[in-house]
């Protein structure tokens, strides 16, 4: 691996983590909005969904105009909107504005999430896709590991407020880097024929690819159950247990290592042993983990050490779904490489945002509702590996 291998990791996983770097800051500050702006945990919550519902939806539309229009321009669009929507929610004077305001934000934000996985396949396919993709991971681990204990201090030294300050910061560094460290990796010669046109047929085309669409669920479905914990675990683990901010982001941060961690060994997994063996693989084990964890918390051990310890060793496997995935589902498709990740970010986000207010309806202050959500998740998961890579041989449709 050459150092302009390493470099295109370290600026698309940093561009791809602007967008979690603005939930990941914002959970310790979850119940602390809640009483500034005197309004219920449900509330909250929904300023939530709002941001993950238009980061999805946005990726719909990033990914066809970074096919028409080359990676970049698109980039500096949605960096300047999402600068735009931190300001306003730093400003917000109450629930209703800050809603509003997170949804614009994550319209910004969504082209930093499928952007950088389009200019992937547009370099790599195969393992050193796989090898690049999980490079990639690594400088996105920046965001759930350190982005919640920064976001804890933050707040204890200036209020929520000044979390979305320091997400405004972000976006400026993001605007750097596209302009003086990213190569255009779609040049003219390669736009012809891309338009809305050609767009929507691609989307057609893609929704009709069961194998791919399969591929996008079980990837989708699986993060899902770490969108359940996203939403839910400051209020578990701060009002339930009892942790303050600053030890909560601790915990949330050794769980994202572990997620962040294992996605490491997916190129040399998926090279020995098959990428599709290795979804199978870690959907298992994830759904073993998850289900275990939920049968002793209803029977009554609901203690937080134990709770955080099978979540760790859950969140391990699904380390290393989400890679394996993306990669097995652009591999196809490196023509409309935009459109097809576009499709893979907007299923995992609005999936995730219905699956998240689907839990929030039955939350009652302790960690059961999030176990069962994010259970429920993973055997879903599970139901779609069965169909799409044991069942059914994968049947590609496009080149």
């Amino acid at each position: 691996m050459n150092a302009s291998f390493f470099k295109n990791a370290l600026v698309l996983g940093l561009l791809s983590a602007i967008g979690p770097f603005a939930v990941d800051m914002y959970l310790p500050a979850l119940p602390s909005i809640g009483q500034s702006l005197n309004t219920s945990m449900g509330a909250v919550q929904l300023s939530l969904m709002a941001f993950f519902i238009s980061l999805g939806i946005g990726q719909l539309v990033y990914g066809p105009l970074s096919d028409m229009f080359g990676r970049k321009i698109p980039l500096y669009f949605g960096l300047t909107l999402f600068g735009l929507g931190s300001i306003g929610c730093a400003l917000a004077p109450n629930i209703e504005s800050l809603v509003v305001l997170r949804f614009i934000q994550g319209l910004g934000a969504s082209a930093g999430m499928v952007i950088p996985r389009a200019i992937v396949r547009d370099l790599h396919t195969g393992h050193d896709a796989a090898r690049l993709m999980s490079l990639l991971m690594l400088v996105f681990s920046v965001s759930p590991i350190l982005a919640p204990l920064v976001g804890s201090l933050l707040i204890e030294l200036s209020g929520w407020r000044s979390v979305f300050w320091a997400v405004t910061l972000a976006a400026a560094l993001g605007l750097t880097l596209v302009a003086t460290k990213l190569p255009e990796t779609r040049p003219p010669a390669k736009r012809i024929g891309s338009s809305v046109g050609s767009a929507l047929k691609s989307y057609r085309l893609l929704l009709s690819d069961t194998h791919f669409m399969g591929l996008v669920l079980i990837g989708a479905f699986s993060l899902s159950g770490f969108f359940v914990y996203l939403a839910n675990s400051s209020f578990v683990m701060i009002n339930h247990y009892g942790l303050t901010p600053r030890q909560y982001s601790i915990a949330f941060s050794v769980n994202a290592a572990s997620f962040i961690g294992t996605a490491q060994l997916t190129a040399y997994l998926g090279k020995r042993f098959g990428q599709s063996r290795i979804v199978q693989f870690a959907v298992s084990g994830f759904t073993l983990m998850m289900s275990a964890t939920l049968v002793l918390n209803l029977m009554g051990f609901d203690q937080l050490s134990l709770m955080l310890g099978m979540l760790f060793i859950g969140f391990g496997f699904l380390g290393l779904v989400i890679p394996t995935t993306a990669v097995l589902a652009l591999d196809s498709h490196g023509k409309i490489a935009g459109t097809a990740s576009a499709m893979m970010g907007t299923a995992q986000f609005v999936i995730g945002a219905i699956v998240m207010g689907i839990v929030g309806q039955f939350v009652d202050g302790t960690a059961r509702p999030m176990l069962i959500g994010i259970t429920a998740c993973a055997l879903t998961a599970l139901t779609l590996v069965w169909f799409t890579l044991i069942r059914v041989k994968p049947v590609s449709v496009a080149a």
